[in-house]
């Protein structure tokens, strides 16, 4: 038997194997295309051409895999394709620069993604170690998946997957949830802040959304990752406001007065806002903050404390527009229309109350 010769007629080896997907290959793959499993084996042995990666992966070159190909191998383990479900290829629509051709596949992963480090490095955040600096890859699957974690990969079970985003042709668990699966495994606090973030200051997600990934995975009892969130929530409020000042500047709205204290004459304190408009008596509150969740000072409280004072600010005429981060982020045009249409519409407003304005 010759192991060097192609595999089958179809354009399944071409020349330098440059297709990480045909590098790559399940058993059942193989067995597609007419490689049997004893053949497959052989060439699997000590010194020949092939090497097996995981229980029925395997790397179709012999010398070590790149990164790329462990997270191939891992997602093909992972996801456990069926020998029909392996057979079926489906056509896939080639990358910019890639030349179209009869060859070109796209492998059906199952319902597997990337998750943890490895997918905060597709993400591209900087401090996420390099893919071949990590021992072991995370892969989400479902809690029912019968499989157990080997070699260097890692299975992380959730009876609820998140809907995987695309990165480099992989399918990726998006940040918040791979933040959650990361910090599981980490009990460094200042790796813990960093990563935290740099999701949120690189526009990756918002606090709320981490905060909650946190809370479902139940590490909001773990001190160092308190600690880690609590600078989220600052991290997060320091983004926000640069979104709300950047929303006034671009949109050329009036300019207000930046966080100030509300006060009625010789009266209690109303409590602070992040913008506002005197003349026209509006205001901008920015919620940076997770409701619902179990934070670490008792974040419903503060929650209700926010609506109460929402609801006397209105009683006094006061109009507070609420702006979360995450509408700062995807939709800043429409949030300065927002407050456009409620400055305009004072005019038609009954005259609120006087209140005293003071700095916060």
């Amino acid at each position: 038997m010759n192991h060097n010769a192609p595999l089958s007629p179809r354009p399944l080896l071409r020349p330098a194997l440059s297709d990480v997907r045909l590098r790559v290959m399940s058993t059942a793959q193989l067995r597609a295309h007419g490689v049997s499993g004893a053949e497959t084996n052989a060439r699997c042995r000590p010194g020949g051409p092939w090497q097996q990666l995981l229980p029925g992966v395997h790397l179709l070159h012999s010398g070590p895999p790149t990164s790329e190909e462990r997270l191939h191998a891992v997602l093909l383990y992972a996801g456990n394709p069926s020998p029909r479900r392996a057979a079926h290829t489906v056509p896939a629509q080639p990358e910019p620069g890639e030349p179209h051709g009869p060859g070109q596949q796209r492998i059906v992963y199952g319902d597997a993604m990337i998750t943890g480090l490895a997918a905060l490095t597709l993400h591209r955040l900087p401090s996420a170690p390099p893919l071949l600096a990590l021992n072991r890859i995370d892969v989400l699957v479902p809690r029912t998946r019968r499989l157990r974690s080997t070699g260097f990969a890692r299975l992380v079970r959730a009876p609820e997957l998140p809907v995987p985003e695309q990165v480099t042709g992989l399918p990726v668990a998006p940040v918040p949830r791979a933040l959650a699966d990361a910090v599981a495994q980490l009990s460094d606090t200042e790796a813990v802040r960093r990563l935290l973030t740099e999701a949120v200051r690189g526009g990756h997600c918002d606090p709320a959304a981490v905060v909650r990934e946190l809370a479902e995975a139940q590490l909001l009892n773990r001190p160092h990752v308190i600690d880690a969130v609590e600078s989220l929530l600052a991290e997060g409020r320091a983004v926000a406001e640069d979104g709300l000042y950047r929303m006034v500047r671009e949109h050329r709205l009036p300019d207000p007065l930046w966080n100030v204290d509300l006060r009625l004459p010789g009266g209690p304190h109303l409590g602070g806002v992040d913008a506002y408009w005197p003349d026209q008596a509006v205001a901008v509150e920015l919620d940076t903050r997770a409701p619902g969740q179990d934070l670490p000072h008792g974040d419903d409280a503060v929650w209700s404390e926010y609506a109460r004072k929402r609801e006397y600010l209105e009683r006094l005429g006061i109009t507070v527009v609420h702006i979360t981060p995450k509408k700062l982020r995807d939709s800043l045009e429409q949030q300065a229309t927002v407050v456009r249409t409620a400055l305009m519409a004072s005019v038609d407003r009954e005259p609120a109350a006087y209140v005293v304005v003071l700095p916060r």
